[in-house]
């Protein structure tokens, strides 16, 4: 059995452009089914947040018409309100890669708040992309690669990946809110961002890196994670 890192956001808001706060946090389907993959496949599961603050869930993410209705929306929330990982994470700062054998991150808005500008993260996923083991990140997670960034050179520049587009930023009502978009931020700093339909899934390896465009990429990145990890 294996150790999995899950980094999450620990912010339950997304700043927008006129300084309002929207409501947010992790996606549900992005953590949930990574989670129950993992634990399937016999791994540990460890979760780690900026200050070790309890991940919120963004609400919305809860709805039954993101989660296929609502049988099995109030699973996935059933599985969340069980999952004792999420209620007593570490801090990131005290994170020793070391302990793990692969590092997954899920979205939700909130890494485009706090994870984007976390040096602690930054970090973690250099250190993690030249470590070799398998990097997973999904949807809004890509927006924490903006802070592993040294010399004002991004460690991932160079690579490709999925990441939550401008167009499912547009089609979600939020583009023109936003004090930036994840894609743009992505490819001025030299990450070269692969887009595939609008809330499809599709998910880009690139070495170690594995990378989701939205939350319906969360289950086959996973398969994808757990592949690599054997």
């Amino acid at each position: 059995m294996s150790k999995i890192l899950f980094v999450m956001t620990g912010v339950d808001y997304w700043t927008l452009a006129d300084g309002t706060r929207h409501p947010t946090g992790f996606w549900a389907e992005e953590a949930v089914a990574p989670y129950e993959a993992f634990k399937a496949a016999g791994h540990q599961i460890v979760v780690a947040t900026p200050g070790g603050v309890a991940p919120t869930v963004d609400k919305g993410s809860l709805a039954a018409e993101y989660n296929g209705g609502q049988e099995n929306a109030d699973r996935v929330a059933g599985v969340l309100a069980a999952a004792t990982e999420l209620q007593h994470p570490i801090s990131l700062a005290d994170v020793n890669l070391d302990d793990y054998a692969a590092v997954y991150y899920p979205g939700g808005h909130g890494p485009m708040e706090d994870l984007a500008v976390d040096a602690d993260s930054g970090k973690l996923l250099t250190l993690a992309l030249k470590s070799g083991k398998p990097l997973g990140v999904v949807c809004h997670g890509p927006a924490a690669l903006l802070a592993a960034e040294q010399d004002g050179v991004n460690a991932f520049a160079g690579y490709r990946v999925a990441a939550f587009t401008n167009a499912e930023e547009t089609q979600s009502g939020l583009a023109d809110k936003a004090k930036w978009l994840l894609q743009d931020r992505l490819t001025e700093a030299g990450v070269q961002v692969q887009v595939g339909e609008p809330w499809a899934p599709h998910i880009v390896v690139d070495r170690n890196l594995v990378t989701g465009q939205n939350p319906a990429s969360s289950a086959p990145l996973a398969t994808e994670l757990l592949k690599s990890l054997g």
